[in-house]
């Protein structure tokens, strides 16, 4: 049988699996046959539509063809810790920010499988019952989130990595390999860098603010993590932001997605603005003067799909002249190439992810693995004369006490998925010492208010003094901080439209813990946040913090291990935590001068890559050449000991200092390396770095990153220079300088 004959064979018998409709899909279309090269069957289905058909599939919504077989799909889903929204149960992870607590990027990797198998599962069973077209059941997965969490009140920093580049870089890098696979035709998953770019609040005027920053701080803060996925991951696909952009809405923006996007760049994937972006042109941006000069310009621009519902004026555009039918193939090609991408034309044999069926969803490898992503993103904040961990066997009663104590809702965060099972702190110490200790449990108060016919704070504090120890469980959760729209609380002192106006833990909950302070029971305070808090009296009065972040399904499982030693945390801020809101800059400055670790001068009371062990790790002075030329790549090598007598998890950070210079902006210092490992009590191992001329070069005020002959301090710790145990040393580079980018 020749090739022909063959595929044309293999389109009939496969039918039933293929995403084609009924015979329209056995017609004997170039497009159909998998054997040719992926552009010539796009040039070949591009040439089959009408111009109305062709705009029609550039929106997030794309009908069904069904003259040439081709079925509906919805570009819309989202899977930022777990696949998101679906009306099936899923495996939930940790919130995004959680998971960069772990700072383990294999972790974050093997995540992103799982959510894309379980997403694939659910996608194959709509194609077998010819269920195509759903919201929130297609392959294209808006995430992951690689704004920089530059402020700490942004509502949605918590589904970011954090307030750094290079952390953001390596864990939105390991995410996109976890969801698209290694296969070197097809894509497992599609995942989606957002939202490009400058864009981290506040969120109440995102529809119309302008966001004006340096070219400096472009380059150096809010551009690097996006460089990395698409130059390094190679992700597929990429959202441009509701803001403007220095005067241009950024799905508009020509220096953003023409000029750096496509030409510096080379990006090959597709662009889809945030829902309803473009219709922001004319209405809120005021940039246009109506919708179809607005959806011409953004096309022209390099959006490729719209998230909403004014893409099918792109005909009247070619009508009126503002752009070209050939323009609109250049940006239906790149969308085409993402569905042949997935299997959209091919039979079910020959796309390698078509056989995973729903029995991978929620399985026991995949729970398990959301379990240790909780325990490994808990950070130990305080531990006062080593409180923590507690010894069951000398404890009778255990007050537990607040808002999330009980509170599955909280764990979930938002743009979640929802799980069979959701285990929170109060039914994991039932399930486990219920029957050997009295759990008291008392709400006693809500997450900003009092509530309604509860016992007094005095009475509350009178029951919790029968306890050996209290346990709160407080903080906020997504109700209160998140998208604008979605975190639907508002109204509150401390928040505004999915926004904080405070980094202090809301004051009734403070007041509470003033009362159960009186008592003299040791005080264990456990916070759900995707943000900081200032902790201003929690951290000079509570015997014990633990920050347990918005957990997922296992949370409850995973605090309850760290608070009685099971398990050693290990989690380390991915962000700086404050001494209070005048620390903060304005909310709309973009400016990153006074933000975040690199820059910020002033005494903190956390810092970023910060958190407490049950154990203690030494290490040894380090090993690399103490001079190299420019371009050249540098081997940093120390030994790491536990020193302690607990087994557990050191996260390894490597740091450099650069020579300050008057004339020219310059980090305080950065992280250009981090590693996680596991030792036993008295283990010690050999931990290595490469720093590439990528790592050792700075930012310059024209935005190049250019490597220059100077004399370089490198630290290898446990957290940040001068605030853990670690090793410093020094390397001169010389030579000319070497421009990396």
């Amino acid at each position: 049988m020749n090739n022909r004959n063959k595929w044309i064979f293999m389109t009939l018998l496969m039918g039933v699996f293929s995403m084609g409709y009924g015979q329209s899909q056995n017609k004997n279309y170039t497009f159909r046959n998998p054997d040719l090269e992926m552009e010539v069957r796009i040039k070949d289905l591009i040439s089959r539509l009408t111009l109305q058909e062709k705009v029609s599939m550039m929106k997030h919504q794309s009908p069904a063809i069904e003259r040439l077989g081709i079925p509906a799909y919805n570009w819309w889903n989202e899977a930022l810790h777990g696949v998101a929204r679906t009306t099936e149960k899923v495996t939930v992870f940790p919130q995004a920010i959680g998971m960069a607590a772990t700072f383990d990027t294999e972790a974050l990797q093997k995540m992103g499988d799982i959510t894309s198998s379980e997403g694939r599962a659910l996608f194959n069973e709509d194609l077998r019952t010819g269920k195509t077209g759903s919201i929130y059941r297609g392959l294209t997965y808006w995430t992951p989130n690689i704004n920089i969490f530059r402020d700490p009140r942004w509502g949605r920093g918590q589904e970011t990595y954090g307030e750094d580049p290079y952390l953001t870089a390596k864990m939105g890098s390991a995410i996109v390999r976890g969801l698209e696979g290694n296969d070197p035709k097809y894509l497992k998953s599609v995942a989606c860098a957002k939202h490009y770019a400058v864009h981290s609040g506040p969120e109440y005027n995102r529809h119309s603010f302008d966001a004006r920053t340096s070219t400096y701080d472009l380059w150096d803060t809010y551009l690097p993590a996006f460089r990395e996925l698409i130059t390094k991951a190679k992700v597929h696909g990429v959202m441009c932001a509701y803001n403007r952009f220095d005067g241009q809405p950024c799905c508009g923006n020509s220096k953003l997605l023409s000029d750096i996007l496509h030409k510096q760049w080379n990006f090959d994937g597709y662009v889809t603005s945030d829902c309803w972006a473009v219709s922001d042109f004319a209405q809120f941006h005021k940039t246009h003067a109506n919708n179809t000069e607005a959806v011409s310009d953004a096309l022209l621009s390099g959006t490729d799909l719209e998230c909403g519902n004014l893409y099918q004026l792109l005909e009247q555009g070619v009508k009126q002249g503002l752009l070209s039918e050939r323009e609109i193939n250049v940006s239906l090609t790149r969308l085409f190439k993402i569905l042949f991408k997935i299997g959209m034309f091919d039979p079910a044999d020959r796309v390698p992810y078509a056989s995973i069926g729903k029995e991978v969803i929620e399985s026991a490898a995949h729970k398990k693995h959301a379990y240790e992503m909780a325990q490994k993103s808990m950070v130990l904040l305080e531990n006062k004369k080593n409180v923590l961990p507690l010894n069951y066997s000398k404890i009778k009663r255990i007050a537990l006490i607040g808002p999330n104590a009980d509170n599955g809702h909280s764990q979930l965060a938002n743009y979640f998925g929802t799980p069979s099972e959701i285990v929170t702190p109060y039914s994991s110490l039932q399930k486990r010492f219920g029957g050997k200790i009295k759990i008291d449990y008392i709400k006693g108060v809500g997450i900003v208010d009092k509530l309604k016919e509860s016992p007094s704070f005095a009475q509350v504090a009178a029951q919790a003094k029968k306890s050996d120890v209290i346990i709160f469980v407080g903080g906020i959760n997504a109700d209160y901080e998140g998208e604008a729209g979605d975190a639907g609380a508002g109204g509150y002192s401390g928040f505004a439209s999915g926004d904080r106006t405070t980094i202090a833990l809301p004051t009734v909950q403070t007041e509470l813990l003033k009362e159960l302070k009186k008592t003299g029971r040791p005080l264990i305070v456990v916070n759900m946040s995707g943000s900081i808090m200032d902790f201003q009296w929690e951290s000079q009065n509570a015997d014990a913090i633990l920050q347990a972040w918005y957990g997922g399904q296992a949370a409850g499982d995973a605090i309850v291990d760290v608070l009685f030693g099971q398990y050693n945390p290990s989690g380390r801020m991915p962000l700086t935590t404050y001494k209070s809101d005048k620390d903060l800059p304005a909310f709309e400055d973009y400016s990153m001068a006074n933000r975040t670790y690199r820059y910020f001068t002033g005494e903190v009371r956390y810092p970023f890559g910060y958190g407490l062990s049950y154990t203690n790790f030494s290490y040894s002075s380090l090993e690399n050449d103490p001079e190299v030329q420019t371009g050249a790549t540098i081997q940093v090598t120390t030994t790491v000991k536990n020193i302690g007598k607990m087994d557990g998890d050191e996260v390894v950070q490597l740091y450099l200092i650069h020579q300050q210079d008057k004339n020219k902006r310059t980090p305080i210092h950065s992280l250009k390396g981090f590693k996680r490992i596991h030792l036993k009590a008295g283990e010690s191992a050999k931990v290595s770095f490469s720093l590439s001329p990528e790592e050792l070069a700075l930012t310059d005020s024209d935005g190049n990153l250019t490597e220059s002959a100077k004399k370089v301090d490198i630290y290898v710790g446990g957290g940040q220079p001068n605030k853990s145990a670690g090793s410093f040393s020094a390397v001169d580079i010389k030579g000319e300088p070497y421009k990396v980018f």
